[in-house]
């Protein structure tokens, strides 16, 4: 399928690992320019690296902790320096953050402001230039809605739902689009830290109908096809990439 994204650009953050560095691989191969963020340079240069060799243009890479008070701003300074505009935004940073009832208020603030205000933020720093360009690709990569703990993370994914549903009946008129795409068991960094084998094979066999966890590039997959112009019909949505794992109808 010819997906017309050949000369597009677009910015991905998370980029350097797991979901967020396979959405890149993926966009590179359908010729899309890309500005990569993540904190650490060095598996950023090593995308790059993989990315020319298999015949994509070397992306321009923008080491920045999300943490930093003024990080949207400089990462958007520097991706529309490196591409000229950014006309596809992939929010993908971000981690789980599970937390007692007790915990402080300085861990709530980090977690929130991970996982939803620098998405946020980064959003409100290139939709001037989206608007003006009349077309643009939000997507943002969240988490399930299905909490079984306390986990700051998902509250986060839960109001960065809420804020891009409402974003998307704002911009439609721009033609721009706005998507989030909920892993499940989507073998990670982070996945593999918190689940060893064992209790991987445990959860797949009771809990995902597929009977296995997801890889990284059939997440991307989605993510690429809702940055294409072919999704021009798809707003608001929240797409479930789960193997089945939720529950629930809608």
């Amino acid at each position: 399928m010819e997906l017309h994204l050949a000369g597009r650009t677009a910015l991905v953050s998370g980029a350097s690992a797991g979901i967020g560095r396979a959405i890149a691989g993926a966009l590179a191969a359908e010729g899309v320019r890309l500005a990569l963020v993540a904190r650490r340079a060095d598996l950023l240069e090593a995308l790059g690296v993989e990315i020319v060799a298999a015949g994509g243009e070397r992306p321009a890479s923008i080491p920045q902790d999300l943490m930093a008070p003024d990080a949207a701003d400089r990462i958007g300074e520097a991706a529309l320096a490196a591409l000229g505009k950014v006309e596809i935004l992939v929010n993908c940073a971000g981690g789980s953050r599970p937390l007692s009832p007790d915990a402080p208020e300085a861990a709530w603030v980090e977690a929130m402001t991970l996982n939803f205000t620098r998405h946020r933020e980064i959003t409100r720093a290139l939709l001037p230039q989206m608007i003006a360009g009349g077309w643009g690709r939000i997507v943002n990569i969240t988490g399930k809605s299905e909490p079984d703990r306390l986990n700051a993370a998902f509250a986060a994914k839960a109001a960065l739902h809420a804020w891009a549903k409402g974003l998307s009946r704002e911009l439609g008129k721009n033609g721009i689009t706005v998507n989030s795409i909920a892993p499940g068991r989507i073998m990670s960094e982070q996945i593999r830290r918190n689940y060893p084998p064992a209790e991987r094979e445990r959860f797949s066999a009771a809990e995902i109908p597929l009977g296995r966890y997801g890889e990284p590039e059939e997440l991307a997959a989605l993510a690429v096809f809702l940055a294409s112009p072919l999704a021009s019909y798809i707003t608001g949505a929240v797409i479930p990439v789960d193997g089945g794992l939720r529950r629930y109808s809608f």
